[in-house]
């Protein structure tokens, strides 16, 4: 690290090595400055879709440059903003009319926390409780890190963050729990939303739940007139097997996150769409009801024409038909674990694939963790594993023998670091 004044995040620079340069991005591959390149096996923190610098999506970065770089949006308005807009109330669950944009996953959840609130305060029926899943991860601001789950990740800043309320995973087996503590929590009508990843929840594990349960809790949801909002940061654009996991349990929330795969994973970029029942509560003559949040970057015209090449992608290529492939691959790749001694709970959620490590210990900061992440980059892979939880989040262009060679190292590290019970 000497020379560099770069702090890394999630890096606890006293314990890493040196941290290797990349001059190049390629498909599924990051070529490092000695020529060596990197089998991406995580998406490049799951943001990476159809590969790295798909040619579309650079090019409409690169037009789009030469006419328009960032304006203002409050009071004024862009094609680029207008269109993607358009397709993504085409694109999403049925009722999400109206899109709000930002820069990140955290600051799309942000948004939707302040909708819910608003919403109600300007009905006239405050509510000021948010209900979180146990385990869920929403991101690293303030209000997301109040709405995720309670850990190393966040001690530091504990007095800063509000207090919510808390339902249980929906573990196998125990899924009825969720839904009876979630009904039980929302009768008193204080809730003014509840948030969840759906169907997987990434850095908490990628730990996977079925379809129905998310079903089922939009209907207890409903029931208590307490807001949905889907976290589909991670889990959207194709990520789960469908465009939007939402899709799978045939439900539309009343807010929805994304971002990540929003642009190909190639410029940062979020929206949070919402329905008209939320936008009417903020449309007034009465400025108060104003929706009172910004950022400098908000629908940066560049970012909103590379999410709408990437929109094309999707229309005009076989993307559907390389996610139910590669959901094939991962499905088939996690079976093979199945009754090896050395690892526990594989499972595959569409593209998504997670197993985890026997080990004498678990949790984000295991020993095992840095561990592990060496023994594969000297692979040539970059597999980035939460504590002993290894995953396999791979852009869709990901090969079948890429794959292969990517579930024999795992095979591979579970006899040299994972424990025989």
């Amino acid at each position: 690290m000497l020379g560099s004044h770069v702090w890394h995040p999630f890096t606890q620079h006293a314990l890493e090595p040196a941290t290797p340069e990349i001059v190049l991005t390629e498909g599924a591959y990051l070529h490092k400055a000695d020529g060596a390149r990197i089998l991406d096996a995580i998406s490049s923190w799951w943001v990476v879709t159809h590969g790295h610098r798909h040619p579309r999506i650079t090019k409409a970065i690169e037009t789009t440059a030469s006419s328009l770089d960032q304006i203002i949006f409050a009071g004024f308005t862009h094609q680029p903003a207008e269109r993607l807009a358009e397709a993504l109330v085409g694109l999403a669950p049925t009722g999400l009319d109206w899109v709000f944009y930002s820069d990140s996953g955290s600051t799309a959840v942000e948004v939707a926390l302040k909708m819910a609130l608003g919403y109600f305060r300007n009905i006239g029926a405050p509510r000021s409780r948010i209900v979180v899943m146990e385990h869920s991860y929403h991101g690293d601001t303030i209000g997301t890190m109040s709405v995720g789950a309670r850990s190393v990740f966040n001690a530091a800043y504990e007095p800063l963050l509000f207090e919510v309320d808390t339902i249980p995973f929906p573990a196998a087996g125990r899924e009825q729990e969720t839904l009876d503590r979630f009904e039980a929590g929302s009768r008193d009508q204080r809730a003014a939303a509840l948030i969840v990843e759906p169907l997987v929840l990434g850095a908490g594990g990628m730990l996977m739940y079925p379809a129905w349960v998310l079903s089922e809790l939009k209907r207890i949801a409903d029931a208590s007139g307490t807001l949905l909002i889907a976290d589909e940061v991670m889990t959207g654009w194709g990520r789960t097997g469908t465009m939007f996991a939402c899709e799978q349990a045939n439900i539309s929330p009343d807010v929805l996150c994304t971002s990540k795969g929003l642009t190909g994973g190639v410029i940062p970029l979020a929206a949070t769409l919402a329905t008209d029942a939320i936008f009417q509560a903020h449309y007034s003559t009465d400025r108060q009801k104003t929706f009172f949040h910004s950022s400098s970057y908000t629908a940066n015209p560049i970012a909103c024409a590379a999410a709408l090449a990437n929109v094309e992608i999707w229309r005009d290529e076989p993307v559907a038909e390389r996610i139910a492939a590669l959901s094939a691959r991962q499905a088939a790749g996690v079976r093979r674990f199945g009754d090896n001694p050395y690892f526990a709970d594989s499972r595959a959620t569409g593209t998504i694939a997670a197993l985890d490590l026997r080990t004498g210990s678990a949790g984000y900061l295991a020993e095992i963790g840095p561990r592990l992440r060496t023994f594969f980059l000297d692979r040539g892979l970059l597999v980035r594993p939460l504590g002993n939880v290894l995953y396999l989040l791979p852009p869709y262009c990901v090969t079948g023998n890429e794959l292969d060679g990517l579930y024999n190292a795992i095979e591979e590290a579970g006899e040299r670091f994972g424990s025989n019970p």
